[in-house]
């Protein structure tokens, strides 16, 4: 496979460096993304980096991620306003190992393989070097000048979006260790290219230099273009904050939900870079959707694909199970399977009422439950009717005889009780 081609016709190639993809044909390359360590796990926007690096893979090449762990204790200034907070050492190793579990669904580490995958930490490196060698030995080798007219720079000196506190020397320094980083692992790993978004493309050429000046070194640089969303939006926020790959921060129902909510639009741009489906797969996907677009064949292999290589298939079809609830297609079944967690982003926004958990331990009618003991139907006589015409459902179950006893075996996770009105009004009742 060739992997320029390959990013090309999938959107992933902003700018490339000229000799790039001859190395590439030539040799079996080592290549770094950077990846920042400043939480315990990735969210989707670093998704285009590990892709980039799997591809980089599947092409018989070997990807190296690089962790932050020095940076992190920098800040990159690149689309930033304001300085970051800086992290303690012991923070960035309990990041650095939950990285590493996230990375390994994607690239594989333990092979034996000549291209295997390797993770490095460039705190590693850089926590025994003092400052008076950093600046005699690296320092000397780029001007003020070249540093200042990265247009990173730039931005945030002269204060262009109107939030800026101008540059600390610590960001400003940041390139100057970025481009450190890529002259260690040209000499002990002989990595020849950086890739990363086409924000990091000032950081990544100042490696490229350092390597020119101090080794008379050739290296490369590749960047991607950085992912926004058909309507301008950003790419992977929502009101609720980033999507996670951790499931304790996005459960794997909101991880699927994000994707299969996606516009066509972004549907068929995101296929393209966050699987590893053929061409000639897409292509045809793209012909299927443009026919019935009303199936969302895209969205929803889009989904399929990036939920199971996250959180495996059992989480995927439990995921799917779960979507089905709401659209009246779920059974109790389904409800019992679900965390509380799931349970409780499934029917987000779902109108809830609370009582006494007694009630359900001695047992209650329905009447008194639902009219009464909550305020679900304004009268009985409203939910008569309802039962009447086979409107009520209990945990998703049709709800017929008036007489049954509710109980604590009706409840959900030992304290959720799920009524549907018709085909798609619900209400959770909590027993507290």
């Amino acid at each position: 496979m060739n992997f320029v081609e390959e990013l090309k016709w999938r959107g992933m190639l902003h700018d490339i460096m000229p000799g790039t993809e001859e190395l590439l044909k030539e040799e079996l390359t080592s290549a770094y993304i950077g990846i920042d360590p400043t939480a315990d796990s990735l969210h989707i926007g670093h998704l285009v980096g590990v892709m980039m690096l799997k591809h980089f893979q599947i092409s018989g090449h070997k990807p190296i991620a690089l962790l932050g762990g020095a940076t992190g204790m920098i800040g990159d200034p690149s689309g930033k306003s304001q300085e970051r907070n800086l992290l303690n050492i012991q923070t960035l190793r309990h990041n650095q190992e939950a990285i590493k579990k996230q990375l390994s669904k994607f690239l594989d580490f333990e092979s034996t393989a000549p291209n295997k995958a390797e993770l490095v930490n460039n705190y590693d490196w850089m926590s025994n070097y003092s400052f008076l060698d950093f600046i005699r030995e690296i320092g000397k080798h780029i001007t003020v000048n070249y540093m200042i007219a990265k247009d990173s720079v730039k931005k945030r000196m002269s204060a262009e979006d109107g939030n800026s506190e101008g540059l600390s020397f610590t960001e400003f320094s940041y390139q100057l260790v970025q481009g450190f980083d890529f002259l260690h692992l040209y000499r002990e790993k002989n990595c020849k290219l950086q890739m990363g978004g086409s924000d990091q493309w000032g950081n990544i050429t100042t490696g490229t230099e350092l390597i020119r000046r101090i080794d008379s070194g050739k290296a490369y640089a590749l960047t991607c273009p950085l992912i926004t969303k058909a309507d301008g939006g950003k790419f992977g926020k929502t009101e609720s904050g980033n999507i996670w790959l951790d499931p304790e921060r996005t459960s794997p129902y909101e991880f699927y939900q994000f994707w299969i909510n996606t516009s066509d639009d972004d549907a068929q741009k995101y296929i393209k870079i966050f699987t590893i489906l053929s061409k000639s797969e897409i292509d045809e996907l793209v012909q299927k959707h443009s026919v019935e677009p009303h199936l969302r064949l895209l969205q929803h292999t889009l989904a399929k694909e990036i939920t199971t290589q996250v959180h495996g298939e059992e989480n995927y079809n439990t995921s799917v199970e779960a979507s089905k609830i709401l659209f009246g297609q779920g059974t109790q079944e389904m409800l019992s399977k679900l965390d509380e967690k799931t349970f409780n982003d499934v029917f987000n926004g779902v109108p809830r009422f609370e009582t006494d958990k007694n009630v359900f331990t001695e047992g209650t009618d329905i009447y008194s439950l639902l009219c009464e003991k909550t305020n679900v139907f304004a009268s009985k006589g409203e939910l008569r009717r309802l039962i009447s015409e086979n409107g009520l459902y209990i945990n998703l179950e049709k709800f017929e005889n008036a007489e049954t006893k509710i109980n604590s075996d009706f409840l959900i996770n030992n304290k959720y009780l799920v009524i549907r009105r018709g085909k798609k009004k619900f209400h959770i009742i909590i027993a507290n």
